[in-house]
């Protein structure tokens, strides 16, 4: 394989993510000022021969305040008993040199809308163990309304207390199986 087909080509095989060393994130201002953001402690992805699928359950979801946690569960927001898992499917993968696009479909709270992820994909490489290792560092921002999360309060000096558009971050390092 010549160095350019390694530098443009994705990967094939099936690469498992290292939890360790990955994370599902989300971010979104709240109270016009701040960003407030999250993760999600019980998630999986897997890369196999060009596609990327994954998922996060719901009740794991993380926040520095624990007394949120509750009401993201909520059906004001993820709704954890309907919907207990946000699912991703891909439908395509480029790849420019460390430059990534993955478009595909996300679906949360049972609402499946076409979402674009861009970032960085680097690998890939042996670790130290011997281990073929990629990594792949992508964000989306997605309309929150769009996937039925609409809850929201107006603050008495104007504007609403969670902002429409959220960041959605995945930071993957993912291992050879």
């Amino acid at each position: 394989m010549s160095t350019t087909e390694q530098t443009t080509a994705v990967p094939t095989g099936t690469w498992q993510h290292d939890p360790v060393h990955s994370s599902i994130s989300f971010a979104v201002k709240h109270n016009t000022v701040m960003t407030f953001g999250g993760q999600f402690g019980t998630w999986e992805a897997t890369l196999e021969d060009g596609s990327l699928t994954g998922s996060a359950d719901v009740a794991s979801v993380r926040v520095e305040d624990e007394n949120l946690v509750g009401h993201l569960q909520s059906p004001d927001f993820f709704d954890s008993e309907q919907h207990p898992k946000l699912t991703f499917a891909s439908r395509s993968i480029e790849r420019d040199g460390d430059r990534v696009t993955i478009a595909g479909d996300l679906t949360i709270k049972g609402e499946t809308k076409p979402v674009e992820l861009t970032g960085t994909i680097s690998g890939p490489v042996t670790d130290g163990y011997g281990n073929q290792r990629l990594g792949l560092d992508v964000q989306t921002v997605i309309n929150r309304h769009d996937f039925g999360v609409s809850w929201n309060a107006d603050l008495p000096g104007g504007g609403t207390a969670v902002a429409d558009d959220v960041t959605v971050t995945a930071n993957l390092a993912l291992v050879q199986a």
